[in-house]
């Protein structure tokens, strides 16, 4: 009876955790329905885990330069694609296609294939 329960317990505890992941794994916050073309300059790349960011600054259409928050994919996951905590520095400048936030608010996600240097070169040469 003891196993029983101390399995059912662990079983429990690991549906739990299993729903907080994907809970956190969902992209349901960005419109992959309406992506849209962002230029700008790299403020900062932060190479973290869970995620990566680029800090990307935008010149604004009547105002002033808008900082883009950007989320990417996970740093190990860059790295299978050649990408390193030194693929971006402040001052880059890229062209990109993200699919921004639902709220309007100036942010997104980012994804390597999509992100290019300003002449077009992609930030990475794949093999």
């Amino acid at each position: 009876m003891g196993r029983l329960l101390t399995a059912l317990l662990v079983s429990g505890g690991l549906v739990a955790f299993g729903g907080a992941v994907m809970a956190h794994h969902s992209f349901a916050m960005f419109d992959t329905e309406n992506p849209i073309d962002l230029e700008g300059s790299v403020q900062e790349f932060k190479f973290t885990s869970p995620h990566t960011f680029i800090l990307l600054v935008v010149k604004g259409k009547d105002s002033g330069p808008v900082i883009w928050n950007l989320e990417g994919q996970s740093p190990s996951a860059l790295v299978r694609e050649g990408w390193s905590s030194r693929s971006l520095k402040p001052g880059d400048e890229l062209k990109m296609k993200i699919n921004p936030l639902r709220s309007g608010a100036p942010g997104g996600a980012w994804s390597t294939r999509d992100t290019k240097f300003m002449d077009g070169k992609p930030v990475v040469v794949s093999h």
